[in-house]
């Protein structure tokens, strides 16, 4: 798939999971728990250990099956390895233009992280296939996105932290083209604890609740 197929299919799952685990088997179990719950969709942070190594796995086991994504990439060299290891697209917790210009130059999308109205114009004047709106939290939630989005509409925004499935449909009426979940979702105590099902069985649940948020706002997905 071209950069603009696989944004879009990111678009209409509306859900990236965020793996960041403490070892590559965790993030293995996790990923293969994510993929039962149907979301197509997720992102390897390189927090894990050996996090290129591990996207290579993951490739090479479920890469026929689920759209494999770089996340916490820093630097253009770091966002070329994690696409030659398989990568389809690339999250940045910030705004680094080196980054997206190599991305893009491999024909994959990339997401950096932004938060202010300059930072997530600044993005999207760069070509940022989407802004991803990090801490979304921190300022506010679903409110401060709906407030980014009045004189932004024509930037794709992925929220992410404080996305879970309480919040998950406030998020969508704000107008988020999907959202980046993390630990709320992909809970590794949970895993622990009740095993790969407890985080299928989460997951399903906020495809449930995206699913239905967008039919009640007429969002596309």
């Amino acid at each position: 798939m071209n950069r603009t197929d696989i944004a879009k299919r990111i678009e209409i799952t509306g859900i990236v999971p965020i793996v960041r685990a403490p070892s590559a088997e965790v993030a293995t179990k996790a990923a293969r728990a994510i993929l039962a719950a149907g979301i197509d969709v997720l992102e390897i942070t390189m927090t894990v250990p050996n996090a290129v190594g591990l996207l290579r796995q993951l490739r090479d086991e479920i890469g026929k099956d689920v759209l494999l994504g770089a996340g916490t990439v820093l630097d253009a060299d770091t966002a070329l390895a994690c696409i030659e290891a398989g990568a389809q697209f690339i999250v940045s917790p910030g705004f680094d233009l080196a980054t997206i210009q190599a991305t893009h130059a491999l024909d994959k999308p990339c997401m950096p992280g932004v938060l202010t109205p300059t930072e997530v114009i600044t993005a999207w004047k760069a070509g940022a296939d989407m802004a991803k709106i990090f801490p979304c939290s921190a300022l506010g939630g679903a409110s401060y996105l709906r407030a980014l989005k009045a004189p932004l509409p024509q930037v794709k925004m992925l929220p992410t932290g404080g996305v879970d499935v309480t919040t998950a449909a406030a998020f969508i009426k704000a107008g988020a083209a999907a959202l980046g979940v993390g630990a709320a979702v992909v809970d590794l105590k949970l895993l622990d604890k009740s095993g790969p099902g407890a985080i299928t069985e989460k997951c399903r649940e906020l495809v449930e609740v995206v699913r239905a948020a967008r039919s009640a706002s007429g969002a596309k997905g």
